[in-house]
């Protein structure tokens, strides 16, 4: 085993830098293009869930132009989760949503695994923020209440728009429309202000 590592080893160290620079570039290249195509999967073929923004406290100018976003489902009581045991601090759940008369989805329950649902209702992924998942004597227990993220916390815009979103958003009249594929992943698909589509993600 030694002879095949000190030859592995002598055999790496004969590329020259160049083509192991080249090989860096071409895998950091294939790694976007993954994600660009999973982005493009969940846009495509994800099912469209409206959720209504709340206020948060002042942008972070350190990142850019973007908008920071909370939202109804943000803050879910962990209902039949309360007390039982969490594996991690910050666990992976599943909330299922369904749409209010005004279209607006909101949180159902919350559940530690995928559990089944009918149309309209969505199931979307989160995972527990904020040590939700660290109460109880054993301090690896669901909390009462638990703060979720799902990777639709932040949406990056025209440099200059962003102020104006986070006052509409401040004022309740910010909602976003994600797509969420049947596992549960989102991305946001467009931003609608008082209604009206302001923004949109294209699907290419």
């Amino acid at each position: 085993m030694s002879g095949l590592i000190a030859w592995l080893a002598a055999f790496w160290r004969r590329i020259p830098k160049a083509v192991l620079f080249g090989i860096a570039v071409l895998l950091q290249c294939a790694l976007l293009v993954l994600m660009v195509a999973d982005r493009m999967q969940i846009l495509r073929e994800g099912v469209e869930v409206t959720l209504q923004t709340q206020p948060v406290d002042p942008r972070d100018l350190l990142r850019g132009d973007y908008v920071v976003l909370r939202y109804n489902i943000s803050q879910v009581p962990a209902g039949a989760l309360k007390g039982k045991p969490a594996d991690a601090r910050h666990p992976d759940v599943f909330v299922k949503l369904a749409p209010k008369a005004d279209g607006v989805y909101q949180a159902v329950s919350v559940h530690a695994e995928p559990v089944p649902v009918t149309a309209p209702e969505v199931l979307i992924r989160g995972r527990v923020g904020n040590h939700g998942g660290a109460c109880g004597a054993d301090r690896r227990s669901f909390c009462d209440n638990l703060p979720i993220k799902y990777g639709l916390e932040s949406y990056f815009v025209p440099q200059g728009e962003g102020l104006k979103l986070e006052q509409a958003r401040n004022q309740q009249k910010l909602r976003i429309v994600a797509a969420v594929l049947p596992s549960g992943r989102a991305a946001i698909k467009r931003l609608l202000l008082d209604g009206e589509k302001v923004y949109e993600e294209p699907l290419y």
